[in-house]
This record gives structure tokens, sequence and C-alpha cells, in this order.
């Protein structure tokens, strides 16, 4: 009949420093591996402390109450009769390691560091953590409060494997799965037959193929059962742990959980056979060479059996049957992960909902979009009787009797939205914003400001004596932007103003998050008002480009159900802030200099492919050349690095922004770059001047060449 063993592993919404919280989910992911049969139970990265502590990882405290956690999963009954597989901190000799702590039998088998730390993009772990030499084990003692628990002094820590009576377990911790030389390989070809992964990672559009070919070639090479499990939800920063845990063997997907939920613990298993990995290995000799070949891992022994008994081993359990992969596309990831994350941040925020400046544009268009998502979601969710999505939602409908059962009207509890118009804003615009709003549900208002902008300008020339003038009424482009920033900026006051008193206009307790709702491009380009309405709490599509914005507003019209989105993508975008003439209607792109398109393509170069003024022309001036000559590439790229370095300052304040995209411009975490340029860059864009000239004389040259043969 085969050695079948039933296997588990989860994605937790977990929580940075909310031990207990996080330790109710761990024993609640325990006690759900358990009931579906399960012997070994693996966690995500960090999972007592949460993964985003950041600084928190440098403080005694975290070590102290990471431990006290531990010591209510020894002590609980879940923890009986299984290996559990636990992501802590652990400090030793007064080092602090990223670690797994392994438990069997009511005892502490081994504890992991991670040997290789993640530390770049989002991610800081040398920071607050130091590496694990390979194969290096020492002994750890362990705190009084534990010993008292299980009797043991000290316990290996290191770079070991777990052996249990039928088959060998080893240990990876995300980016190790990463690396060129990952540890499954020296593991598998030492007789490990199952793999942990416990990761931290966070979702980027169209990112999760990495992730799973990453883990089907492992198996598929050296081969195996692999468990993944993930963090899943905001921990209390900007990223989205975009769960999908999951277990392959020898190279197929056997089980797959969600990517975006709004469930805090989502427990997945699988029943497999041992013989099948025994036989897949044993069809290569050449692998049986190397593993002759490799040094062997010092291993800790548990004396218990992962499979299930003959007895049981009857034809009622059969292995799990192979599945194919599943991914959402960009535009289904847009509608769900940031919608995801901000349920979790206003569930946790304990506000009363969100508000957001609805302009009519695209851009404050998807985000509300996302609300509605978001809506959409909450209600699926209570219908599938999700207790803690049932608890957040009364808490915000003020009524314990309360049951959402409708996206619009739930929306309408929760979502505050506000046009904000001026003598500069179309009746266009101002419609849709006001048909959009009712198609969401949202507690819509809708203002005129032009006595708030005009004692702004009345102020200013009492006190100089000056009247400033738009550029279409023969002012000077200083005092036409400051005529616009005037507006731009008092919205973002407004924003704030309604957003504390208008849930006491409808008697209804607590204040509101603002959301903003600037995109990426616009961002990088420093297309915004500093401390204007792009200035908020959270936003969700800060991270998003405008062409993926255009594609999922495109998807939710249909998707959703919602015709009005159709008018806004027809729409030119503009940011209203000049009077519209008969000869002229401010266009956001004109005023840019360039397209959105050519916007993202500058992000990626500049940050995923590290191109500096010149590489990033070289490259250009290839891909465009049959398009226009290399003088007007130049032309390009230098308006670009021009005007992102004179607006970098601004991206030091930009709104936290839900972490959507490899090019995302967050000052403060992932894009760290100086914020004071010389903006002339003369040596590279005397090298790029040079360059395109030299090219063009060489094109010339070849023209008449060819003329005269």
């Amino acid at each position: 009949m085969g050695h079948l063993v039933t296997l588990a592993t989860c994605s937790l919404n977990q929580w940075a420093m909310d031990f207990e919280g996080n330790l109710e989910r761990i024993l609640e992911s325990i006690r759900i591996a358990k009931e579906k049969g399960a012997k070994l139970r693996v966690g995500p990265e960090l999972e007592v402390t949460g993964y985003g502590c950041q600084d928190h990882f440098l403080e005694g405290d975290t070590y102290l109450h990471s431990w006290e956690v531990l010591a209510e999963i020894l002590k609980s009954e879940e923890a009986k009769d299984m290996i559990l597989d636990i992501g802590m901190p652990v400090m030793h000799k007064s080092v602090k390691y990223n670690c797994r702590v392994i438990i069997a039998e009511g005892k502490i088998v081994l504890i992991r560091p991670k040997i290789f730390l993640a530390n770049d993009g989002n991610y800081r772990e040398l920071r607050f953590f130091t590496p694990w030499t390979t194969r290096k084990v020492e002994q750890y003692y362990l705190p009084r409060m534990i010993s008292k628990i299980t009797g043991q002094t000290l316990v290996p820590i290191g770079d070991c494997v777990i052996s249990t009576l039928d088959t060998c377990v080893g240990c990876e911790t995300c980016e190790e799965l990463f690396t060129p030389a990952s540890p499954h390989i020296a593991m598998g070809l030492d007789g490990v037959e199952i793999f942990t992964n416990s990761s931290g990672s966070h979702h980027e559009l169209r990112k999760l193929n990495t992730r799973i070919d990453l883990i089907k070639a492992a198996t598929q090479k050296v081969g195996g059962i692999y468990l993944y499990a993930n963090q899943q939800g905001c921990d209390g920063d900007r990223l989205y742990y975009d769960g999908c845990a999951m277990i392959v063997m020898n190279g197929d997907i056997i089980a797959q959980g969600s990517q975006f939920s709004l469930r805090d613990v989502e427990v997945i298993t699988a029943t497999v056979d041992l013989e099948d990995v025994r036989s897949y290995r044993a069809r290569m000799v050449s692998r049986g060479m190397q593993a002759e070949n490799t040094p062997a891992y010092q291993r800790q022994e548990v004396k218990m059996a992962l499979t299930h008994s003959y007895i049981e081993d009857d034809i009622h359990i059969r292995p799990t049957k192979l599945r194919a992969p599943f991914y959402h596309t960009s535009e289904e990831e847009i509608a769900l992960g940031p919608a995801c994350w901000l349920w979790d941040y206003l569930r946790r925020s304990k506000t009363a909902g969100y508000f957001l400046p609805l302009s009519g544009g695209i851009d404050s268009c998807a985000t509300a979009t996302i609300v509605a998502s978001m809506c959409r979601l909450v209600v699926k969710e209570a219908a599938e009787g999700n207790r803690h999505v049932l608890e957040d939602a009364r808490r915000l409908a003020g009524d314990q009797n309360y049951t959402p059962t409708d996206p619009r009207e739930f929306a309408g509890r929760i979502f505050y939205t506000c046009y904000m118009g001026t003598s500069n804003s179309s009746n266009e615009t101002r419609q849709r914003a006001k048909d959009l709003a009712g198609v969401i549900g949202s507690y819509h208002t809708d203002l005129d400001m032009d006595t708030v902008v005009k004692s702004i300008h009345t102020l200013f020339t009492f006190v100089t004596g000056k009247s400033p003038k738009y550029k279409v009424h023969g002012g000077s482009t200083t005092e036409n932007l400051a005529l616009q920033n005037i507006q731009a900026r008092l919205r973002m006051l407004l924003a704030y103003l309604f957003a504390q008193l208008l849930p006491w206009c409808r008697n209804v307790s607590g204040n509101l998050l603002v959301l903003g709702s600037a995109n990426v491009d616009e961002s990088l380009r420093g297309y915004l008002t500093k401390y204007d309405c792009s200035s908020a709490d959270i936003n969700p599509i800060g991270a998003i480009s405008k062409r993926d914005l255009k594609r999922f507003i495109a998807y939710a019209e249909k998707k959703f159900e919602m015709p009005i989105l159709g008018d806004f993508l027809d729409a030119v975008p503009t940011a209203e802030l000049e009077p519209i003439t008969k000869d002229y209607v401010q266009s956001d792109e004109v005023d840019m200099g360039m397209s959105y398109d050519d916007l993202s393509h500058y992000g990626r170069l500049r940050k995923v492919s590290r191109c500096g003024p010149y590489s990033m022309f070289s490259k250009l001036v290839h891909e465009w050349g049959d398009d226009m000559p290399p003088t007007e590439v130049a032309t390009k790229v230098k308006r670009f690095f021009f005007y992102y370095s004179i607006n970098r300052h601004k991206l030091t304040t930009l709104t936290p922004a839900y972490h959507a995209e490899a090019y995302s411009t967050d000052d403060n975490r992932f894009d760290l770059r100086p914020f004071l340029y010389n903006a002339s860059w003369k040596w590279q864009f005397n090298k790029i001047d040079k360059q395109a000239q030299e090219l063009e004389r060489l094109t010339r040259e070849k023209e008449l060449n060819s003329q005269v043969d």
C-alpha cells in the first residue's frame, strides 16, 4: 500500500507585535492540520512575532515574548502527537537569528537559524539578524520557562535535519529557495525527502509564477515533497503578503492555497506516498553518484512516524491528485490584493471607514473601485460564515446583529467620497464622480471650493499688493503653478476636515482614513503637488502603473457590472487646475511632456534594470531606433531624468502605498536614492549627446553609401 503521509502547511494573517493574536492563529492552524490527519505542520516565517516588526527585532522584549508564546504552544493540547515547524527570532550568544523551532513530542528537537538572509528591495534582514554558517551545529541553553515545560536544558541549534522513524525532514526559509546554492539540493542528496519552506513573501503584480517555478524546479531536480508556508495579509506596513501556501512533489503541484483572502487562517493538506519520491530519485544513476559524495547532515532523531499505520492505510486513505497551478490575471490581482490590504488596515486601525476625494478621473476611480471590491469580498466572506470578518463588519456598522449582504449597502456605511470642484472643474468630471459614487454606494458629497480659493488669493493680494494670474490670462509660469497648487493643497485640507467630521454628521463614532490616489508613474515624474490630496493616510494604487490601472478598470467594468467605468476609460486625464477656455483644456500628458506608457518604461529601466541616464539611452536607442532618431531618444531620456531629479524631494513625503510594482517609488524603504540632485547631469548628458550625434552621423553615411552603390 505504500508509505502514505498527510502533511500540512498554512498561510496566516499575522500582525507585527500582536503576540496574543498571532498565538491564537498559530494554534488554530495546528488544530485544523490535526483534524485533517496531518502529522507535520509548517507555518510562515517569523510567525510568532509577525514578519514586519522591523527595528522591534532589535529589542530584547521581542525575544522574551517570543519564548512566552512558544511556551504556550508547548503546553497546548494542539502540540501533542505532531511535528511542528514554528518561526520566531532567537538570540544565541548575544547574536540575533531568524529561526525555525522544530517541536515534537512536547519537546524542542532543533533550532534551525536562517542561513541566507533577504537584504534587497523591501527586505532589510541584515539590519536585524545574522546569517548562520552552513553545517555549523552548536548547543543552545533554553530559557528556564521552557526548561520547566520540556525538562530540557540544552538543544541543538544549527544546520541540521530531522530524522523520524520513516523519513527525513529538512528546513529552508524563504530567501534560501531563491539563492543559487539552495540548501534543498544538498539536503535532498543526503536523503531528506520532505522540505519545509517558511516565508514572508510579499505580493507584486505578475510575481507568483517566479515562486511557483522555483518550487517546482527544486523538487523536479532533486525529487521530494516541498511544503511552502507564507504569511498572508497586511502586517502593518506597505506590503501585502500573498499567502498561496502549496505542496509540491517531484515537480508537480499537489495542493495550492489562495493568494488573496480575508481569512486569517488557511491550512492546506495533502496525502502523498513517500515511495513516489524514492522511485523518482532511483531513476537517475548520476544522482546516486552525487549523493555518495555529499557530506552528511547531522540528524536530530524524533522517535515517531509520519506515515499512516497499516491499519489506517487502507482503501479509504488515498494520495492527493496532482493539479495544475492557478494564477490570477494582473487585473484580478489589482482587484483582490489592494482590497484585502485595505480591509486589514480598516479593521486593525479601528476607524470608521475610508474617505476618498473623487475627482472624476481614472486614478480616483480605480481607488474607489478597489474599495468596492473590498466590500464585495466582505459580503462574500460573511455569507460563508467567516466569524472574524463578521465581527469586524458589525463593529464598523455599530450593530452587533448586522450581517453585510449587499456590497453597495455596506459601502454606504464605511465609504465616503467627495467631489471638490472649482470654477476650473468640468460638468463631465463632476457627473462621472456622482454616477460612480451612486453605483458603488458610497456616501457622496459634492462641493465647490471657489470661495475658499478666493480667500487665499485675497489674502495674498492684501499682504503683497500683487495679484497672480493664470497663464491663459497672461500670467507667468510661476503664477500659473502657484494658483494651481492653492487648489490642490486646499483639497488635502478639506479631505481631512471631512474625514474627521462626516461620521459625526451621521451620528457615527470614529473618524475616517483618507485614501490617496496618485499612481506610480505620476510619482516617478513628480507630477503632483507636495501636500495636496495625494497626501493621505494610505494609497492602494501608489505602486500601480497607469497602464495597469486602465486594464483593471476595463476588467472591473464587466466583472463588477459597472458600465459607468467605461466613461472613465474614454476620458482624457486632466488635473483641472487651470481655467478651461475655447482653445485650451489642461492635459496630464501634455503637462508632463511625456506619455504614461513612456513613464512606465523609464521606471522599469531605472529601478528594475538599474539604468542611469546613459545606459537607459543605450537601451532605448535600440528599442526605439526604428521609430525615432537617436537625438530624439536622447531628448526624451534627458527630459525624464531632469524632471525626476528636480521632483525627487516629493517622493520623501509620498503617502504609504500598497507595494505592487518592482519600480515602486517608495522612498522610505524600497527606493533608496538621494533627493537632492545636480539636475543638469552634465557628464552623463554630454555623453548621451555625443553618442546620439555619432549614431546619426553613421546613419547618414550609411544612407549616402547606399545611394552611391
